[in-house]
Order: C-alpha cells, then sequence, then structure tokens
C-alpha cells in the first residue's frame, strides 16, 4: 500500500469511527458522507441522508452562535445554513454554537459546530466537513457560574431581611426557574437568634418574597407574602430543613404529591399551574437555621439535575449569609434603638407654667442613632426647664453619652441651679467622659475610645408666676421666640463654648415673655438641613440664616395646635438629604392668676410668726384648703424661724396653689441649710427634718439677693386639685 493510499485509509477510518458526529457538505448543501455518530444522533442512516439536505441542518431555525477564533462567541449569524454558505464562499472555517433535541431525545444538547471549507487540488473550495463537540456540561457549568456571580452582586445589597430574600427570588428567574419563594423563620424577621442546628418536624415559616417568571403578580402562589403556614415534615421545606441539604422533588415523589393534596390552596394552585420540577434548599449560615427556598421549573424546558441540586444550594448558602448579616444588623439597630427610646422622654411631665409639644427625627429615619436630646423638667414654684442637646456623632457611643448627660441635666436641675451654672458643671461632666474614653480601659478591661465627646446644650427656665426666662447656652443655636402679635424673633443671648473645652465661662440672660408666646428649642441639624437642602425644593430660601428665617415664620403663623406646628417646622424645614438629627421642643407660655399666688413681704423679728400663721390660715380658707391648715402652719413656722435666726431680713413668704400647695420662703443669707438627725439632747437640727416629715418634697434655690426655701404638700383629692390655667 502506497504513502498516499495509506493516508486516505486511515482518514477515512477516522472519520467512520470518530466519536464525535461528522459530515461532508457539497456546494449545494447536500450531505456526501456521514459517519455513524452522526447517524446515531439523526436517527438516519448515512446512505439515508446521502443528497439530502441533512445531519444538523434537520434541526436548523433555533439560535446559533458565531464563535470567533479565540473562542469567544459572536452575535447570531442566522443559522447553520448561512455560515455553511459563507464558508463555501469565503473559504475561511467557523464556529458555532448551538443547542439541539435529536429524535428519540427530551431535551435538548449543547454543541460546538466546526465548519471547515474542503478544497481541491487547485485551491477551489468544492465542499466543506462539519464536525460537532457536545458541550452541554460545559455550558451549564459557565451558566452556573455566571448565575453564582450576578448572585454575588445582585443579593445582599441591602442590610434589610425582606429585600435581601426579594433579590434571592427575583436574581435566578428565568435562568434557573419559573418561580422562586423565600420563606423564613418569625425569629429571623425580629432580629432574633435563629435555632442552630436542623430543625425536624413540622415548621412554621413566614412568607417573605416570591417571584414569577410569567406572571407578574405571581399568580402561582399558595401563600401571600406576609403570611405564616406550617409546613408538615414530610414536605420539601421541612424535609431540608430536617436534613440541611437541597430536595429534588415533584409531581412523580410521593411525599410531594402529598403534600399538595393536604392543602386545598396548593392543591388548586397545582391543577392551575402544575410544576415539573422542584427543588427546596434549607437557608442556613453560620450553622443557624433561617429557613428555606423553593425552586419551581414549570415551563422550563428541563427538569432539574443533580447538578441543580448544588447550584440551588450553593443560591440558598449565599443568600442565607446576606440574610444573617441583615439579621444581626436589624437586632443591633433595635437594640440601638431601644436604648436611644430609653433615654428619650417618654411623655411631657404634668406641669402648669407650658404647653409643650416635641419631636425627634434621625438623619436616617431607618437606620439612624444619634445623640440629640429634649428634655422637660418641672421645678419648684410651678416652674419649669425646658432643655435641648446634641451630642457630637452617631450610634450607639453618641446615644450613651446623651443619656448620661441628660441624666446630668436632671441631677444639676434638681439642685434648681441657674442655667449658666448648671452648663458650667454639664461642662465639667463632659470633660470627664471625653478623658474615660479617651485613655485607660473600662471596667471590663476593655480600652478606651479615641472619639472626641462633645456636646451643645440649651438650658431655659421659665416662671409662671413672673412670667420671665432666664436662659444660658453652650455652643447651642439660640431660642425663637414668636408672640402672640404674630412677631418671630430669635433671641440675644449670651453665646458661650461647647461643652467639653473645660474652663470657659457661661452667661445667662433674662427675658420677659409675654402669655401665649411660643418659645421653640431646637438642634443645629434642624437649620442646617434647611440651608442645605434648599435646593430640593422643600426649602424657603438659600441665604444664611434661612433656616432660622423659615422657622420664624412658620412661627409667626396662627395655628390650631403645637403638634401641628411641630410637623408644619418638620415638613417645610427637613431635607431628605439632611446628614444630622433634629430635636425640636415648642413650648407655648402659660402664667398663673393672681390668686393662685400670695406673697408677703416681712420683717426679719420672731414675734411676727404667730401673724404669719393667721395669714397663712386665712389664706388657705379662701382657698377651700382649710385640711392643710394645720400641716402648713408648722411648715411655715419652721421655715421663717429659719430664716430669722440664720438668714437676714427682710424674708419674703409666698404660697403658691397649683396642682400643688407651695411654701417658699426667701431671706438675704446665701447659706444653704442642711438636713440632720438631732441627738437626744441637742436643742436644735429638728426643724427641717419635720419639715422633709410633713410635705412631699422640699428644697433650696439659689436667688440674686439670697435662697429660697420651699416645700411641697399634695393637695386633698384630686377634684379640689386646679388645673391648668388657660394660655
Amino acid at each position: 500500500m502506497d504513502d498516499t493510499r495509506g493516508a486516505a485509509f486511515w482518514q477515512a477510518l477516522s472519520f467512520t469511527q470518530s466519536d464525535l458526529p461528522m459530515a461532508v457538505y457539497d456546494a449545494d448543501l447536500r450531505l456526501l458522507h456521514a459517519n455513524e455518530r452522526m447517524g446515531r444522533i439523526t436517527g438516519r442512516t448515512e446512505d439515508e441522508m446521502r443528497g439530502h439536505r441533512s445531519g444538523f441542518l434537520l434541526y436548523d431555525g433555533a439560535d446559533v452562535d458565531r464563535t470567533d477564533d479565540a473562542g469567544g462567541t459572536a452575535a447570531p449569524a442566522g443559522g447553520i445554513e448561512a455560515a455553511m454558505r459563507r464558508v463555501l464562499r469565503t473559504g475561511e472555517a467557523e464556529s458555532l454554537q448551538t443547542s439541539r433535541r435529536a429524535p428519540g431525545e427530551r431535551h435538548a444538547r449543547s454543541w460546538a459546530l466546526s465548519l471547515s471549507p474542503l478544497r481541491d487540488t487547485a485551491g477551489r473550495v468544492y465542499a466543506l466537513a462539519l464536525t460537532g463537540f457536545e458541550n452541554s456540561a460545559q455550558r451549564r457549568a459557565r451558566a452556573s457560574l455566571a448565575l453564582l456571580n450576578e448572585a454575588s452582586m445582585r443579593i445582599g445589597t441591602t442590610l434589610d431581611v425582606t429585600r435581601t430574600a426579594q433579590e434571592l427570588a427575583s436574581t435566578p428567574l428565568p435562568a434557573f426557574a419559573d418561580f422562586i419563594s423565600v420563606d423564613l423563620l418569625d425569629s429571623v424577621l425580629h432580629g432574633d437568634e435563629p435555632t442552630p442546628g436542623p430543625v425536624s418536624g413540622d415548621v412554621p415559616l413566614r412568607r417573605v418574597a416570591h417571584e414569577s417568571a410569567q406572571h407578574p403578580d405571581a399568580r402561582e402562589a399558595a401563600v401571600a407574602v406576609g403570611d405564616l403556614d406550617s409546613y408538615p415534615e414530610f414536605s420539601p421545606p421541612a424535609r431540608c430543613l430536617a436534613t440541611g441539604r437541597a430536595v429534588l422533588t415533584g409531581p412523580g415523589d410521593r411525599a410531594y404529591t402529598d403534600w399538595m393534596a393536604r392543602d386545598p390552596r396548593r392543591s388548586a394552585k397545582s391543577t392551575d399551574f402544575g410544576a415539573e420540577s422542584v427543588v427546596a434548599a434549607p437557608l442556613v449560615a453560620r450553622g443557624n437555621v433561617l429557613g428555606a427556598a423553593l425552586f419551581t421549573r414549570r415551563l422550563y424546558p428541563e427538569p432539574f439535575t443533580e447538578d441543580d441540586l448544588a447550584l440551588a444550594e450553593q443560591l440558598a448558602a449565599r443568600a442565607a449569609i446576606c440574610i444573617d448579616n441583615a439579621r444581626r444588623y436589624t437586632r443591633e439597630r433595635a437594640t440601638a434603638v431601644t436604648l436611644q427610646r430609653s433615654l428619650l422622654p417618654r411623655g411631657v411631665p404634668a406641669q402648669s407654667a407650658a404647653e409643650v409639644a416635641t419631636r425627634y427625627r434621625p438623619a436616617d429615619p431607618r437606620h439612624g442613632v444619634g445623640g440629640d436630646w429634649f428634655d422637660v423638667i418641672p421645678l419648684a414654684g410651678s416652674r419649669v426647664a425646658l432643655v435641648v442637646g446634641d451630642v457630637v456623632g452617631h450610634g450607639i457611643h453618641a446615644s450613651a453619652t446623651m443619656g448620661r448627660l441628660r441624666t446630668a441635666v436632671r441631677t444639676l436641675a434638681d439642685i434648681d441651679l441657674p442655667p449658666d451654672e448648671l452648663l458650667t458643671h454639664l461642662d465639667d461632666v463632659v470633660v470627664r467622659l471625653a478623658s474615660e474614653n479617651s485613655g485607660g480601659t473600662g471596667p471590663d478591661g476593655a480600652p478606651g475610645t479615641d472619639e472626641y465627646t462633645g456636646a451643645s446644650c440649651l438650658y431655659v427656665v421659665y416662671d409662671p408666676v413672673s412670667r420671665r426666662c432666664c436662659a444660658a447656652r453652650a455652643g447651642h443655636p439660640p431660642p425663637v421666640l414668636a408672640t402672640p402679635d404674630g412677631v418671630a424673633r430669635l433671641l440675644d443671648l449670651p453665646g458661650g463654648p461647647p461643652l467639653g473645652l473645660g474652663g470657659l465661662p457661661f452667661e445667662s440672660a433674662e427675658f420677659e415673655v409675654p402669655v401665649g408666646s411660643t418659645l421653640a428649642l431646637y438642634t443645629d441639624g434642624l437649620i442646617e438641613s434647611h440651608e442645605h437642602g434648599a435646593g430640593t425644593g422643600r426649602g424657603m430660601g438659600t441665604d444664611p440664616g434661612s433656616g432660622v428665617d423659615g422657622l420664624c415664620a412658620i412661627l409667626a403663623a396662627p395655628s390650631p395646635s403645637l403638634e401641628t406646628t411641630c410637623d408644619t417646622v418638620l415638613d417645610k424645614l427637613l431635607s431628605p438629604s439632611r446628614t444630622d438629627d433634629v430635636a425640636l421642643l415648642l413650648a407655648r407660655t402659660r402664667a398663673l392668676d393672681v390668686d393662685q399666688v400670695a406673697t408677703w413681704e416681712l420683717a426679719a423679728e420672731p414675734e411676727l410668726v404667730a401673724e404669719v400663721r393667721e395669714r397663712v390660715s386665712g389664706q388657705l380658707a379662701a382657698w377651700g384648703l382649710e385640711e392643710l391648715a394645720f400641716t402648713t402652719e408648722l411648715v411655715v413656722s419652721e421655715l421663717f424661724t429659719n430664716a430669722i435666726l440664720h438668714g437676714g431680713g427682710p424674708v419674703q413668704l409666698r404660697l403658691i396653689r397649683d396642682r400643688t400647695l407651695l411654701c417658699e420662703v426667701c431671706d438675704t443669707s446665701t447659706s444653704a441649710p442642711h438636713l440632720r438627725r438631732a441627738r437626744v439632747y441637742d436643742e436644735g437640727g429638728r426643724g427641717l427634718l419635720l419639715v422633709a416629715r410633713l410635705t412631699q418634697r422640699w428644697g433650696t434655690r439659689q436667688l440674686p439677693g439670697g435662697k429660697a426655701i420651699w416645700a411641697e404638700q399634695p393637695l386633698p383629692s384630686p377634684d379640689r386639685e386646679l388645673s391648668a390655667p388657660a394660655p
């Protein structure tokens, strides 16, 4: 056998016995030769196909991709026939990618086709050779990797459990399934710790999300989003949670059909939208069971395979990590929000000095936790302290610092310090907090932080008897006063340094407030938000100070209530893009009627004690409080006597009938008395102890020219309690 005949022999042998489908076509695309593998794919012999447009041409018309020399896929090229004619015309080989289902096969397979020109001895193209290579597994692997890559980018874009579940339900559609549902344990939605390890038995799950590739309203779903459903232990979701592995099921599975038949809703949906194949995959993260995802194929050309089972597990595992991260964030945020809400006032305490309305808005309504605060503190003499403060920063640290400062303000207010002195002591508190945070270790051995601890505060005291305010500020915007005549202005208060600098003085100022005026205390987030967000169309100007101008304009306009005014202020001044928290406190001032206050200026003479008792008894009789006469006479006698012995004249005695009965004695001495227990043979020291036992509470406060000692008694009965005066 010569070399030429030997080469032809081996070529023919490789053609006929190759495991790859091969065929040769003439210039008219009629089949000349086909090997046995091509025959098995087409279901015809070589003789049956010879002279006809046979082989892969029988299945032409589906999408065909043209592949370049580097193996990349180009745009569709118009089918196999068009590609073959190009090869015959240009003499250049081409590679194609197509998907075909051969006769007798249920599912299509993916093929890579190679078209090569055949030339005669003169170099002219007279035929072409077609070789096929099945790459279904490679195509599925690439598709799976592409889907996982897409899932890693689209699932977990937020720290929201529901949103993450929705992303899992929508991302694999329609490439992987026709319908997907996600059900979670209720504990996951609440941010609680999920159940560790497998879950057995019937499992209650709440539908969080579902998506359909065919129907936007997901009418295939038997459970509505938000509903709780119990999955029996033989159902696919319960089985996957018990084993921790994905479950492949469908109409051919007895457990699946029993599940469908047991629930009338699912039975009806199965009749209308029967599933061909189903995969239930557990959502497990860090060893904790979160829920289950159900992948359903009905219109998909192929049922799920074992490879799809592994892919579903990977999708569920990636989503479970994101859901668990969101759950942890939900828990931490809930803790932070609970902490902050517990540190802020839960309601306005009962007092007669002013009608109060408050608002707090974090920078981020869903996730923000900051250090802004407000407070309303009743003081002796029917006065009230109005407080607004702002701690630098956001988060747990700012909230905790805010809580400590609010407690400090209440403690300092309880000893009735003037506003400037109160801020001085509060500044010392902030300095100590900064020192604790910047160095050393905490009680648990944890190192201190380097976070800056700074704050601002505005402290205002209003007296409904004198109708005057005394206020001081530490690095805080001054309040706005709107009088009943429709004029609103920014009050001129001395500017104090922010809290935390240490050693710098604070000044207070007094001003008269007409009855029915509105005081607005706020944090700088309100006016800065307005100025920075003016371009959003919600502001009222862009000039510096326009936030204050806008606030003044709102307060000057008549409003049915302070609550409505608060809502109007926030609606018109807050920008959606603000970066700072906002606290707002509005107080509409009231005044006590003249017949609620009795005042006497007396000389510091012991013989006047009896006269004082008579005056007090007469006033209590006029008020209808004879039941309190005996106790009040004892209290007034003791306080007046102490003022004579330890203070200086003149002495002022004042009775105030408000929500309680207040007795107040003022003298010119600045030394405050101290409660002590007298020993058996002591001649004095029992007076204040007697006052403390007979009254509801007592205390002292410093005045510009001395001090005041006061004591409060509850009124005899609720029906005799004086209602708050009208503004």
